[in-house]
C-alpha cells in the first residue's frame, strides 16, 4: 500500500513501493512481458519520473509506435506547421517478462 498522502518518504519514492505501483498498473502482453500505460502512471499521482525512470532500469522500453503522415486530410499541413510530425510523450511502457518477479 502507498504511504499516507503520496508515495514519497524524506523526498525520494521508496523503490519497493514503485515496484507495487508498476505491477498493479501492468497487464499481459502477448509476449509474456507486460505493458503499463503512462496515462495509468500519472493518474496515480505519482512521482511519474521516478516510476517511468524504474521501468527503464528493470528492462523496459517505450512503445515504438509507427510514424504516421503528418499531414491529415485537407487541412493537415495546419496542424503541423512546416509539414513535419510532432514528437510525443511514449503512450506506454513495455516491460520484459520476469521484470516484476
Amino acid at each position: 500500500m502507498l504511504a499516507p498522502g503520496g508515495m514519497h518518504y524524506g523526498g525520494s519514492v521508496v523503490e519497493d513501493e514503485i515496484k507495487v505501483l508498476v505491477t498493479r498498473l501492468a497487464r499481459p502482453q502477448r509476449s509474456g512481458g507486460f505493458v503499463v500505460e503512462r496515462a495509468a502512471i500519472i493518474a496515480e499521482g505519482a512521482d511519474s519520473e521516478e516510476v517511468i525512470s524504474w521501468i527503464t532500469a528493470h528492462g523496459g522500453a517505450a512503445e515504438v509506435k509507427a510514424d504516421t503522415s503528418s499531414r491529415h486530410g485537407l487541412h493537415g499541413a495546419q496542424l503541423h506547421p512546416g509539414g513535419g510530425s510532432q514528437s510525443r510523450s511514449p503512450s506506454r511502457f513495455v516491460l520484459p517478462p520476469g521484470a516484476l518477479d
